[in-house]
């Protein structure tokens, strides 16, 4: 179910009939099309003439949200991200589709952070856009496997009928052809939060400092790099030669992704990003809130992305009130673990005396040692007495397995986001 969910958010994969909306809005003829620059210069010109079109306000957002990742990886198509190795056991059109630049850029750090802020940058953006749809009443129609996304930027917009041409069969891509979501304000609430959720992870790797990771490392991701290592390009990168062949292990290999693994250490390098990572994380819950008051209220059913227990959904998944109960009592609880008013359960010393003041973390931001974090010797200055969230009590998640089922709460809240 994930793997379909994942799906649908990008190109609508999921496989079911809907019947076809009435009228496409404006945003769908550029998305279809895969034009989503000269879409967003058509629907900004439209809202300049037009303001109260929140119809057409959603529909920018959607294709500024696109995109964002149209640029990330027309970024790292330009800069030879190396995927001649990622993508061997798909079929031959695929593979083509996502071959690596021939003829690619030299990448340095430096361009590795401005392409960095640049996602960053449009994610903000499409979030903008989509927080200021405010019509309760809106609806954006969209034949989402029809959208085309060109995920490399080498010129091959896809959508979701090539891929199931190629890996699914007739009934899946009839599906994705005719496969509608009515998309409401509630859904605009939805996207704008994911937006937000990215744009914390953006902030938090332009925080530290990569450079040394960079300077030993990125060969291993691009094929031309700027590093004061210039030997460690001249070798063989190939990751299915790493047990090597005639001549034994690819020593150089085994020995770059070791040295990779042991730089997983970071002093930061802009501190004040971390705060900016919470407030993005603080507005997620704040979306996550005010979609569902838009959800609940809503009496139609058309087509819903996600329904409330009144409707039926395009992905036929039941929602009960149950559900969204214990659903709201988890964002609120993640509110507070935000706030510092409540604080995550220690894993070392005896349990219950204290916690980590998550809010800490990102307000008196220090060097970054995931394994330090494991150990637990990274959390002392974040330890406190105080209320410890109810994430880590067993009436908490007994409650979450009897509402969603044991093995299908991270799947659902992935899609209530």
């Amino acid at each position: 179910m994930r793997y379909k969910l994942l799906l649908i958010v990008f190109f609508g994969t999921f496989p079911l009939s809907t019947q076809l909306a009435s009228a496409a809005p404006l945003a769908e003829e550029y998305l279809k099309k895969g034009q989503l620059t000269a879409g967003a210069t058509a629907l900004q010109a439209h809202l300049k003439k037009s303001p109260a079109d929140d119809e057409a306000r959603f529909g920018l957002g959607v294709i500024q949200f696109f995109q964002s990742f149209e640029h990330l990886g027309g970024t790292l198509y330009d800069n030879g991200l190396r995927t001649e190795d990622a993508f061997r056991g798909l079929p031959a059109p695929i593979r083509a589709m996502l071959a690596q630049n021939p003829n690619p850029k030299s990448i340095s750090y430096t361009d590795m952070r401005q392409m960095l802020q640049t996602w960053v940058n449009d994610l903000k953006a499409a979030e903008k856009t989509l927080s200021a749809v405010k019509d309760s009443n809106v609806k954006l129609p969209l034949h989402v496997g029809l959208i085309k996304v060109d995920l490399l930027g080498n010129g091959t917009p896809v959508d979701a009928k090539f891929l199931l041409s190629q890996t699914g069969g007739p009934q899946q891509q009839q599906a994705a052809e005719n496969l509608v979501v009515d998309f409401d304000c509630g859904d605009a609430d939805w996207l704008a939060g994911y937006c937000n959720f990215l744009c914390a992870w953006g902030e938090v790797l332009l925080a530290i400092d990569g450079q040394e990771m960079f300077n030993c490392t990125a060969h291993l991701f691009f094929e031309k790099v700027d590093t004061p290592y210039p030997f460690l390009v001249e070798g063989n990168r190939n990751f299915n030669s790493i047990l090597g062949g005639p001549r034994g292990f690819n020593r150089p290999l085994i020995s770059d992704i070791l040295a990779f693994i042991h730089l997983w250490r970071f002093e930061l390098k802009e501190p004040e990003r971390m705060k900016a990572a919470l407030a993005h994380l603080e507005d997620m819950q704040r979306h996550a809130k005010s979609m569902w008051k838009y959800y609940l209220a809503e009496t139609d059913n058309e087509n819903e992305w996600i329904p409330n227990p009144n409707q039926t959904g395009v992905l036929e998944i039941k929602v009960t009130q149950e559900m969204v109960d214990t659903w709201l009592v988890v964002v609120d609880e993640a509110g507070e673990v935000l706030q510092g008013k409540k604080l995550i359960p220690f894993w070392r010393g005896k349990p219950g005396t204290q916690g980590v003041n998550l809010r800490r973390v990102f307000t008196e931001p220090r060097k970054i040692d995931p394994f330090l974090w494991v150990q637990g010797t990274a959390a002392a200055p974040y330890l406190e007495k105080g209320t410890i969230t109810d994430f880590a009590s067993p009436e908490m998640w007994g409650r979450i397995n009897r509402t969603f089922g044991r093995n299908n709460f991270f799947t659902l809240a992935f899609w209530f986001n």
